[in-house]
């Protein structure tokens, strides 16, 4: 893709901070764009404004909390606990937030209609398929052909990630010198990382397969 003005949904995790660092280094003039959806993990948010002002890059931060009325359910809004164990576990699906990628990328087409950007970057990638459907091929391809229609300028969905694992990303970055302890991934909102639920685990997973110390501490 030539260079060009791009949104990027920026959690502050890995993941969309490996995205926001890719999409930079291919030369795009970056947006970053980051939700308030009441996630109990909100020091994620933390994460992602303390990059933006480093980086000197545009950067909002959009509070659609109030959704939460609508959508209950999710052990990362409401209050269930969060569940420990890997991702591939039944009980990870209480994680899921109803239509969350949908509703964002949405808002974020919205916003790069009117900077008239011409895509939005999100950081899905294989681990997400078994549980997320909205992290899935054919999610993206159907919410990309919907982009290039709804507004009178198309919008591409970017995915970089889409076929790869959280362990090929992390990889990625480490190739980009990327620091990681500008990040936060833990779904507990708690002071330290717990180092037990799904995105914990898989997170190490990804710095011992490539044979790599994550710098985040651990409780």
């Amino acid at each position: 893709m030539m260079p060009q003005k791009v949104v990027v949904i920026y959690s502050g995790g890995m993941d969309s901070y490996t995205v926001l660092h890719k999409a930079i280094a291919d030369g795009h003039d970056v947006y970053a764009l980051s939700f308030n959806y009441g996630q109990r993990h909100v020091k994620e948010l933390e994460c992602a404004a303390q990059v933006c002002r480093e980086l000197g890059i545009n950067h909002k931060v959009v509070d659609i909390s109030a959704i939460n009325q609508l959508l209950a359910g999710s052990s990362l809004t409401d209050n269930i606990e969060v569940p420990e164990g890997h991702y591939e576990a039944e009980n990870m699906k209480s994680t899921i937030v109803p239509n969350r990628n949908m509703i964002l990328i949405s808002l974020a087409v919205g916003y790069a209609d009117s900077i008239k950007a011409k895509a939005v970057y999100y950081g899905a990638h294989s681990g997400d398929h078994f549980i997320y459907p909205d992290c899935r091929p054919e999610f993206v391809e159907k919410m990309n052909a919907v982009c290039q229609i709804a507004n009178y300028d198309p919008i591409d969905i970017v995915s970089p990630y889409l076929h790869e694992s959280k362990i090929e990303i992390l990889r990625d970055g480490l190739a980009m010198g990327l620091d990681y302890s500008k990040t936060w991934t833990c779904y507990n909102g708690r002071e330290l990382a717990c180092g037990k639920c799904g995105a914990c685990q898989e997170r190490l997973e990804a710095f011992a397969l490539n044979k790599a110390k994550d710098p985040l501490p651990y409780e």
